[in-house]
């Protein structure tokens, strides 16, 4: 583990997951939106196999993009040590992955300080990371790890997907050509199923509306006041595309692009600001357990 205190080295871990990001954006691919009908493992959230706890945030999309450029058949991460307690190990010459974890904490000399001036005392920002292993890169793991998954078809996962878009409770009304949330109403806009080629794409486009449905003042209060065209807009349709991504996959339902059309707007946001695609992760994150947490029970346990 490394603890990251400086700024310059903090800056230095944004710039480097920002720039893959941006080169894969600007390849007009989205790291989202992996190729999995070509992948070996099925598509989920990627989690740690020791703890059972998934990833979140900007995690998500390096351990996917990891899964898939290095053809591994598991979501499931271990680090070194981890592999090691249950009696396994890392095989020679394996190269991990780096994710990472932000927060802040107070030093010890500025709570004093604080006491002493009789105010708030300030909090400090820092980065841990981590390299992890996929359990492809181990060996001699117990085979509790090391069974693969059974994911169902997609079709499988309507019947969740449908019980969680009703059991959120939002007004959705039917009918249109078009998909949209709108704020000030609290009030989602979907076409019919039948205008769906795919039916499975209108579940796709009902998670995405509910990202955005998320960020409302009476639920996660995020900005949503950015006009159409804005950077304001662009970030929120970002955090709308990965909330989507990261709702399906834990569905088992293989993410799409909702709005290719944002990817030079997205591009402008990122080259902007190092941290946007941290940001933007991280409030997906909230918003997709959010969504979840209206998931019938068997996917919650």
């Amino acid at each position: 583990m490394e603890r990251v205190h400086g700024k310059s080295e903090r800056q230095s871990l944004y710039a480097q997951v920002t720039g893959r990001v941006i080169a894969e954006l600007e390849q007009g691919r989205l790291p989202w939106v992996q190729p999995w009908d070509s992948a070996r493992c099925g598509c989920t959230m990627p989690h740690n196999a020791g703890t059972g706890r998934a990833y979140s945030g900007i995690n998500v999309l390096i351990l996917w993009a990891a899964v898939i450029e290095r053809g591994y058949a598991s979501q499931r991460w271990l680090t070194y040590h981890q592999a090691e307690l249950v009696g396994g190990h890392v095989r020679k010459g394996e190269t991990g992955t780096t994710v990472c974890y932000a927060d802040r904490f107070t030093p010890k000399d500025e709570q004093e300080r604080a006491r002493n001036e009789e105010r708030d005392a300030r909090q400090v920002a820092f980065l841990k990371r981590f390299t992890v292993f996929n359990i492809d890169q181990c060996e001699g793991l117990p085979d509790s790890f090391t069974t693969l998954a059974d994911y169902p078809p997609e079709a499988e996962m309507v019947p969740h997907a449908e019980a969680l878009i009703r059991a959120t409770g939002a007004e959705i009304r039917i009918g249109g050509d078009k998909a949209f949330y709108v704020p000030a109403l609290d009030m989602i806009a979907l076409p019919p199923k039948a205008a769906f080629p795919e039916p499975i794409n209108w579940y796709r486009t009902a998670l995405h509306e509910l990202g955005h449905w998320t960020g409302h003042d009476s639920r996660l209060a995020r900005d949503q006041s950015g006009s159409r065209g804005g950077k304001g807009y662009a970030r929120e349709e970002l955090v709308a595309e990965l909330t989507s991504a990261f709702t399906c996959a834990s569905l088992s339902i293989h993410p799409t692009v909702r709005h290719a059309d944002y990817i030079g707007a997205w591009l402008e946001v990122l080259r902007e600001d190092e941290r946007a695609i941290f940001r933007a992760a991280s409030q997906a994150s909230r918003a997709a357990d959010y969504l979840l947490s209206f998931a019938p029970e068997e996917l919650r346990s």
